[in-house]
């Protein structure tokens, strides 16, 4: 740090208790008390230096004190300051450094310490060394701008224009590239550096190049600001032009240096000094003033940042607005969040639920409202097999996928009500789940955890999810599940059977297109390649082979399954029929039931796909006898026959 030495003569002051006295020969004239410390001194190199000390010590002399003491309780900087002023005026050795220039320059225009009274008083030897090397150099500004922070100064360095001068300082130097300026304005810890900026070795200069300083080497420096100093720091950094990103990184690390409850974890970020951390009133204070200063921009900051101020503010509840613009940009950027950053407890006095899901449930909606404003792609228009590949996710499907694996884990809660988790539900759009398992999951969970549920709300809640959006691993779970209601099942039970149809067409299809194209590919290519390509075709007419086989099996299991719920419903329908009288007749029983649950238009997608799947067999001789017996199982699986 540097520093400037005033006075040649040795040290003649002694402390004694909470006194100094002044050992020149000379018996003592005056006391001059600052807060519990007295001075005693002599009158003459007081009043020759201060205008203040020359009228004081006049007022004391007319009064006819014989002991004239003083009262200087208002000197900024309070006792050690008027020691280092006490020296200068006796011209005893001292120094004027970064931690001390703000304290003197205010304590000598306090004083009215000009070259009125004297040539090079402390007004112009302070005033020289904070001009010409303190605002020169980033560590000496910083040092200065810390001591602004005392009450007790703040107003006079204000008045003075040092708390002004020495933030324009830090602002240009922050702003300006340090790969740049280089020696000596940037001197935080590195190698020394040569005027030409090669490192130096013992004043010698190596010829080495410094490696290149990233853009955020100022921001431990700056967070050992207080936050109102630091606050107009950062605005003016930002009207100088540095970089959104810039200004919410040092913000990021300010905050995490100050608010201990940010992490879930207790390890403090690396090279982060631990600190005794605020009251809960000035962390309070602090996160809302970060509020106030972060721009509201995506991806200036980590999702997980913002949900650890967002969980500080509930802790601390923080102001309404302030909890609302951090769920804003929360949800700005929800795709990036992970299921652990969504399960915040509830903090309220109520406790209704273990997690909060009303602040959830407000930044999907932010993030939808975001998302439909923008134009965002809908899942609809992007092909099956992109959705099913994570790299290609859109942001509104990762939402999705990101709910439903909160639904699921906010399922158990007994006192979740089933409007609230209806509502998180439907918060987002049916477009942006390309599959509703999870759904399914959170569902079915909820169900098992509140077995008290009426039918009918059953059925309203099984009505999120779309049967027809279920894989085939979730229908043969749903067709098997107790919990769910009948129609729910005989849905799902419905849907699956359409699946497995669509998927043995196109294995026909598949297998009729390799079977041309190996005939067209022996007719064409010469006798090594063909039977390299012949091999090939071969091997995959195998592997779909297998795969109908499995279908074929499948495809078996449901129709004992619908033909056992076929001759359960025909028994209800004959003792309905002999109660009543009546002959109803088992088919007629089992057709109302058809429709009853909705498949008017089962026959005909039925007969139009077994239409599909025979135009598709004629093309192929071997399989005419798979052919019999796949439409003689269609016919048996018509529900309104």
């Amino acid at each position: 740090m540097a520093c400037m030495k005033l006075g040649s003569k040795a040290d003649a002051f002694q402390k004694q208790g909470q006194a100094w006295f002044c050992t020149t020969g000379l018996p003592s004239d005056i006391v001059v008390e600052v807060d519990d410390m007295s001075f005693h001194l002599h009158k003459f190199p007081l009043l020759s230096r201060s205008g203040v000390m020359e009228r004081l010590i006049a007022d004391a002399s007319e009064k006819g004190d014989t002991n004239c003491t003083i009262s200087l309780n208002d000197i900024p900087g309070g006792a050690k300051t008027f020691e280092l002023v006490a020296k200068f005026c006796y011209g005893v050795k001292h120094e004027i450094t970064a931690s001390n220039v703000v304290h003197l320059r205010c304590a000598a225009e306090y004083l009215e310490m000009t070259e009125e009274y004297g040539e090079d008083n402390l007004i112009s030897q302070t005033e020289i060394f904070f001009n010409q090397v303190v605002l020169k150099n980033w560590k000496d500004s910083l040092k200065a701008l810390q001591t602004c922070g005392d009450e007790n100064i703040l107003p006079h360095a204000e008045e003075l224009s040092i708390v002004r001068r020495c933030i324009e300082s830090l602002a240009v130097k922050a702003s300006t590239n340090p790969n740049l300026f280089g020696w000596p304005v940037i001197d935080h810890g590195g190698p020394m550096q040569s005027p030409g900026g090669s490192v130096l070795w013992n004043g010698i200069s190596t010829g080495a190049r410094p490696k290149n300083v990233s853009s955020d080497w100022w921001y431990d420096d700056v967070s050992s600001l207080a936050l109102p100093l630091y606050k107009r720091l950062t605005l003016a950094m930002e009207a100088r032009g540095i970089k959104q990103e810039i200004i919410a990184g040092s913000l990021e690390h300010y905050t995490k240096k100050y608010l201990p409850g940010l992490s879930r974890r207790k390890s403090a970020p690396v090279g982060m000094v631990s600190i005794e951390p605020p009251s809960e009133e000035d962390q309070k204070i602090l996160l809302e003033e970060v509020d106030h200063l972060l721009p509201m921009q995506k991806g200036l900051v980590s999702t997980k940042f913002l949900f650890g101020l967002l969980r500080t503010a509930l802790i601390l509840r923080a102001s309404q607005s302030c909890i609302l613009n951090l769920e804003k940009r929360i949800g700005m950027q929800l795709d990036q969040a992970t299921l652990e950053d969504l399960l915040m407890p509830n903090f309220s006095y109520s406790m209704e639920t273990l997690y909060n899901i009303e602040c959830v449930q407000r930044m999907v909606e932010h993030f939808m409202a975001i998302d439909q404003a923008t134009g965002g792609a809908s899942p609809c228009s992007i092909e099956d097999e992109q959705l099913l590949g994570s790299p290609s996710l859109t942001p509104v499907t990762m939402v999705a996928k990101l709910v439903d694996g909160y639904l699921a884990e906010v399922a158990p809660d007994v006192n979740l009500k089933l409007p609230k988790f209806m509502s998180l539900a439907e918060a987002v759009p049916e477009y942006a789940r390309p599959l509703d398992d999870g759904l399914y999951r959170a569902i079915d969970i909820y169900l098992k955890s509140h077995p008290w549920l009426a039918d009918a709300d059953r059925e309203q809640l099984c009505r999120l999810m779309d049967c027809q959006k279920l894989s085939l691993e979730a229908c043969t779970h749903a067709a098997q599940n107790e919990r769910l209601p009948l129609r729910i099942i005989v849905q799902v039970l419905f849907f699956e059977q359409l699946q497995l149809r669509t998927s043995i067409a196109g294995c026909f299809l598949v297998s009729d297109n390799l079977a041309d194209g190996s005939r067209q590919f022996r007719s064409g290519l010469g006798a090594a390649s063909q039977e390299g390509g012949w091999n090939t075709a071969v091997r995959e007419n195998q592997v779909l082979k297998v795969g109908m086989d499995s279908m074929r099996l499948r495809v078996s299991e449901l129709e004992k399954e619908c033909s056992n719920m076929k001759q359960e419903i025909e028994k209800l329908g004959r003792a309905k029929g002999g109660s009543g009288g009546g002959g109803g007749g088992g088919g007629s029983a089992w057709g109302n039931m058809s429709k009853k649950f909705g498949f008017k238009f089962k026959s005909q997608m039925c007969s139009a796909q077994e239409g599909s799947i025979s135009k598709q067999n004629n093309a192929s001789g071997k399989l005419e006898k798979s052919r019999g017996k796949q439409q003689k199982h269609k016919k048996d699986l018509s529900w309104e026959g």
